[in-house]
């Protein structure tokens, strides 16, 4: 809603700006503006008119430099209104809007950046797998119910999974006292040098909130934003190292099961339908216990090794996981709930629904 108002707002008000054109060059009559206007400055009228429908139509497709296209309108346009200051001065009030959002563009833009940069730089890294079809002698080292998980998804006979992008919408929540916060995100996994790119925009009490949470190779670190400017939480450090080591390895189990063929991890399988996992990277190991049901379906992940900020500890961690369905050839689980265990309740703080899988990207789209 909030993006077809700004999206009118740019639309009309510079459409208005036509009023002075066209007293300039008298092509109509104006009776609002009172001042005469010469062609010059009228040209200047026009050339406003120009740039915020220009910054509407870029900010209606997502292009990100609708936000230069909006200053120097904003610019243009106040040059001319404080021309016609008596006529025309309630569009500045237009004008500081469109600039408080083009600030806040601009903010999301850089922010983003940083994101987008260290996906160009994973993309380029060389592939960890061999670049060849995933066989029944590559999982010949692999428990049992992991082999039949592989098989159910679909993963035998395809490529072999060295990078993978995941599009989730879901809510989250810090504690039970917190309201949920809708959110999108879009995530890069790599696995040569294991990296977890994670970028979400969420909306917090009617305001916009970004966050980017950045794993690589053992180091990780959150930073949450209010309006892509003001942090409202950073985290780092080894705690998060080790809880972010145990993210990547559970975004592997739940969706790039092929990459469970990692030589990095060391299984041990205690009866039918669950298996302890062991992995390992750059001196960080964490432990998991993995359940199946009697199909081959991952249903559930936990971990006794995630650390958890609220509570100043590290705390059980699960996700079960449900809906499995087709992507891209593949069945893999289509929702999730984050559980951290209490020692007195179970708190979800966050449900994930897969909007989008993609393995083996060669260019960011």
């Amino acid at each position: 809603m909030l993006r077809i108002i700004f999206l009118l707002l740019l639309t009309f008000h510079g459409l208005i700006h036509l009023m002075g054109f066209a007293k300039a060059f008298q092509y109509a009559e104006m009776k609002q503006l009172t001042i005469a206007i010469s062609k010059p400055v009228g040209l200047m009228w026009l050339m406003a008119t120009l740039l915020f429908v220009t910054t509407a139509i870029l900010f209606l497709f997502k292009k990100d430099y609708w936000v230069i296209f909006s200053i120097a309108a904003v610019v243009i346009s106040q040059i001319v209104i404080i021309l016609s200051w008596h006529d025309a001065k309630y569009g500045t009030i237009a004008n500081i809007i469109i600039l408080i959002a083009a600030i806040i563009g601009y903010g999301t833009w850089s922010y983003y950046n940083k994101y987008q940069n260290d996906v160009e730089t994973g993309l380029n890294r060389k592939e960890y797998f061999q670049n060849s079809e995933l066989t029944e002698t590559d999982i010949l080292h692999l428990p049992e119910p992991v082999k039949k998980y592989l098989r159910y998804t679909g993963s035998i006979g395809k490529p072999k999974v060295n990078n993978f992008k995941i599009e989730f919408t879901g809510k989250i929540r810090k504690n039970e006292q917190s309201e949920w916060m809708l959110f999108t995100s879009e995530q890069y996994n790599f696995m040569e040098t294991p990296t977890r790119l994670f970028f979400m925009k969420a909306v917090m009490k009617g305001l916009p909130v970004t966050g980017y949470h950045r794993y690589k190779n053992g180091d990780a670190y959150m930073d949450i934003r209010l309006l892509s400017l003001f942090k409202v939480q950073y985290q780092d450090g080894n705690e998060m190292d080790k809880a972010d080591t145990v993210t990547f390895f559970n975004d592997m189990c739940c969706m790039a099961p092929a990459t469970l063929i990692d030589k990095r991890i060391s299984w041990q399988e205690t009866t039918e339908n669950m298996v302890i996992a062991t992995f390992t990277n750059n001196g960080v190991t964490i432990t998991a216990d993995l359940f199946f049901n009697e199909v081959g379906e991952l249903i559930n992940f936990k971990s006794n090794d995630r650390y958890n900020a609220d509570a100043g500890k590290i705390l059980p961690w699960a996700t079960p996981l449900r809906d499995y369905k087709e992507v891209n050839g593949y069945k893999i689980a289509g929702y999730a709930e984050t559980i951290y265990t209490y020692p007195d309740r179970d708190l979800c703080y966050g449900t994930f629904e897969v909007s989008l899988i993609k393995y083996n990207c060669n260019d960011y789209k």
